[in-house]
């Protein structure tokens, strides 16, 4: 049986991360390859990973109380501004690669400065508790693909320009029966 309080507590828990938005041309270029490319992964049971929700992750925190949703903001804000603006993020996209649920791109990072970014974050995150780093190394990537059944794709890449995000934001993840939709709470200017 369900207390006066569950409804209440599920309220007070945001589904949160962080992330690296991009500009409107790079957005374009990838919708219109997801659906000359992988369209043959969403008649095998996939999703396109829409254009409002396509991102470069930074750091996924989960359920987290909405209480420190302001924390979570400010260590975003303070790893980025200790980014150079003089020396931008430039991501040039290296590969396609399918885990059990997501077909991705992943790029490689010039000068890795996304991440350094992102090891700030990391950090800044971890100090206020709402964050445990992952084994592995960050890895610059961008779903384009959700799935049950690993299609086992190989898509030629898309042909992008070299990727410079726009701004940084944290972001809510609402989960839906038809996928994940995602929210920007707050955006964070790089530098």
């Amino acid at each position: 049986m369900q207390s006066d309080d569950e409804p209440r507590q599920a309220a007070d828990r945001l589904r949160l991360f962080c992330g690296l938005r991009l500009r409107a041309e790079t957005i374009d270029a990838l919708v219109a390859w997801q659906a000359r490319e992988l369209g043959r992964g969403v008649v095998a049971g996939g999703r396109l990973v829409p254009a409002a929700s396509l991102h470069l992750t930074l750091a996924f925190l989960g359920h987290r109380p909405a209480g420190e949703l302001a924390a979570v903001s400010g260590a975003l804000r303070a790893a980025a501004a200790a980014y150079d603006v003089r020396l931008p993020l430039r991501l040039t996209v290296r590969g396609y690669r399918e885990t059990r649920s997501v077909g991705m791109l992943t790029f490689d990072d010039e000068g890795d400065r996304a991440g350094a970014l992102a090891r700030r974050l990391h950090e800044r995150l971890e100090e206020l508790g709402v964050y445990r780093r992952e084994e592995r190394p960050w890895l610059p990537h961008l779903t384009v693909l959700r799935f049950r059944d690993r299609p086992r794709l190989r898509p030629p890449l898309p042909e992008l320009a070299t990727v410079v995000p726009s701004d940084a934001a944290v972001y809510i993840s609402r989960l839906q029966p038809g996928g994940a939709q995602y929210e920007v709470l707050e955006n964070v200017a790089l530098g």
